[in-house]
C-alpha cells in the first residue's frame, strides 16, 4: 500500500503543484500546504475504492485542503495583495507575459470555488469531471463557468 501510494502521489505531483500554487502566495506557504494535501490524501488513501479517476479523487482531496488552509490564513492575518512576481507562468508563444500576467491576476479575484473551477476547465477536464472534484452537477457547472468566463472579462477588458 505505502508503494502504491507514493507512485500515485509521484506520478501526479504537478496536480498537487497547480493547486498549492494557485491558493498559496509564497514558496513557504506551498510548501506547507503541499504538506498538508500529502497528508490528507495519506489519511484517506486506505478508503479510496476506484469508483472515479484517482486524479478525481486527488484534486477533490486537495482543493478541500487548499480551500481549508486558505480560510485559517485568511482567520490568522490580513490579506496582502500579490506582487507581480506572484505568478511566474510562461507565456505561450502566441500570447505575451503580461496578458498571462492579467489573466492570471483577475483568476487570484475569484473565489476559491471559482478558482477552482477555472483550473480544472483550463486542464480540459469535463464538466462531469468537474462536478465530480467540486461536487456539484454538471449543469451547475456550466452556468459558474458562464458567470466565471463573463467575470474575467470584465476584469481583464477594464
Amino acid at each position: 500500500m505505502d508503494k502504491e501510494f507514493i507512485e500515485i502521489i509521484a506520478g501526479n505531483e504537478s496536480l498537487l503543484y497547480k493547486v498549492c500554487k494557485l491558493y498559496s502566495k509564497t514558496e513557504d506557504d506551498r510548501k506547507d500546504m503541499f504538506q498538508d494535501i500529502v497528508l490528507n490524501l495519506w489519511r484517506s488513501f486506505p478508503s479510496f475504492q476506484a469508483k472515479s479517476k484517482v486524479t478525481t479523487w486527488m484534486y477533490r482531496i486537495a482543493l478541500n485542503t487548499a480551500i481549508s488552509h486558505l480560510r485559517k490564513q485568511k482567520n490568522k492575518q490580513p490579506i496582502e495583495q500579490l506582487g507581480e512576481l506572484a505568478y511566474q507562468i510562461p507565456a505561450s508563444p502566441t500570447e505575451s507575459a503580461d496578458e498571462w500576467e492579467t489573466l492570471y491576476g483577475a483568476i487570484e479575484q475569484l473565489s476559491p470555488i471559482d478558482k477552482a473551477i477555472v483550473m480544472l476547465y483550463l486542464e480540459d477536464h469535463s464538466y462531469q469531471e468537474m462536478g465530480e472534484i467540486i461536487g456539484i452537477s454538471a449543469s451547475n457547472i456550466g452556468f459558474k463557468l458562464s458567470k466565471i468566463k463573463e467575470k474575467l472579462r470584465k476584469t481583464v477588458n477594464v
